[in-house]
């Protein structure tokens, strides 16, 4: 794989650019999105761009500074790849991702009739591959699959969020609710204490965001790579001291569910860049 990482990187140095071209500057940023429902607890919506540094949000911007930009790569030439028994490939059924893809990040999660319950973006691309092409799952910490989020996602870049709870998904959006508000782990804290009571303040050497998801998978310094949004929900559950579930956990789709509608309105950054 790291080999496929060098020839993604040598593409992007000879001219590679996102699809949907570069964002002079998200929504969110140097504007607030108002929220149009009057239950959103906040008052303005602020995406995490707003309190990175202003090394961080350059590599962001600049489409060949961006690092994640090898990985995106890797998602088009898996787009294009024809796997599994049926000898297919996701273009084969989508055509071009550019027209086929676009809006499409901005709803998901969305309710999947045959599971009764919401679907990830990851988990409608693992369906597709195990039913549609009879191949094996991504794994959704490999390059594959981060390649393959980044670059579906990428298709409704600079696009407003856009999740519409209705009826069948209105019970796991409340329990997405439940689950932010909970306190737990050793520390006893909810997600709330950080993202919506202490956004802006400062802990250690982070400045804590509202804890938006519009920019997954993001690459993260950190990490030195992208990494999936339920990646980073284990890892706060982790610093509080909690025992983290799975990625796909019910828990983990509903809470997605709900930081969705919460950060209605801020465009689609994938991939984000952040500390």
């Amino acid at each position: 794989m790291k080999n496929i990482i060098k020839i993604a990187a040598i593409g992007m140095v000879a001219g590679f650019a996102f699809a949907s071209g570069a964002i002079a500057e998200p929504l969110g940023v140097s504007k607030p999105v108002i929220p149009t429902d009057k239950n959103d607890p906040l008052k303005e919506i602020w995406s995490g761009y707003k309190w990175a540094s202003p090394e961080t949000r350059a590599m962001e911007d600049d489409d060949f500074a961006n690092p994640a930009g090898p990985w995106l790569e890797i998602g088009e030439n898996e787009w294009g790849k024809k796997d599994g028994e049926a000898g297919k490939s996701c273009a084969d059924c989508h055509q071009d991702a550019a027209s086929s893809m676009k809006g499409v990040a901005t709803k998901y999660p969305v309710y999947f009739d045959e599971w009764k319950k919401p679907m990830a973006l990851e988990q409608r691309i693992n369906y597709c591959r195990e039913n549609k092409m009879k191949a094996k799952p991504y794994e959704w910490e490999k390059d594959q699959m981060l390649g393959m989020m980044i670059y579906v996602k990428s298709q409704s870049r600079g696009m407003p969020i856009e999740v519409k709870v209705d009826d069948k998904l209105k019970p796991f959006f409340d329990k997405g609710k439940e689950y932010y508000y909970t306190r737990r782990g050793q520390l006893d804290m909810s997600c709330a204490h950080c993202h919506e009571n202490n956004f802006g303040q400062q802990i250690r050497a982070e400045v804590l965001s509202q804890g938006q998801s519009n920019g997954f998978p993001t690459y993260r310094l950190k990490w030195q790579k992208p990494g999936s949004l339920h990646r980073r929900f284990k890892g706060c559950n982790e610093q509080v001291r909690a025992k983290g579930q799975g990625r796909g956990a019910d828990d983990y789709v509903n809470l997605e569910l709900y930081l969705a509608w919460r950060g209605q309105g801020l465009g689609v950054e994938t991939p984000a860049v952040r500390r």
